[in-house]
């Protein structure tokens, strides 16, 4: 269960990554990414890992596009 719950919250983050990769829309990334980590929890809480991945990925591809948009300090 915890699986599912991770890959849900993984892909609704990733539709809100996705068009945030424009310009003057980054703040998408702020509003996804505790999204994605209450997913790598689940994640994490479950017996498999594919969830807790899919939600790494999609924190990689937040934090990459905060970075080089000036959003990490």
């Amino acid at each position: 269960m915890g699986n599912i719950l991770a890959y849900l919250f993984g892909l609704i983050s990733l539709v809100i990554v996705i068009p945030s990769t424009i310009p003057l829309l980054g703040w998408g990334n702020w509003l996804a990414l505790p999204l994605i980590v209450i997913g790598i929890i689940f994640g994490a809480l479950s017996s498999s890992d594919g969830g807790r991945n899919f939600c790494l990925v999609v924190f990689l591809i937040a934090s990459v596009r905060l970075a080089l948009g000036g959003g990490f300090i």
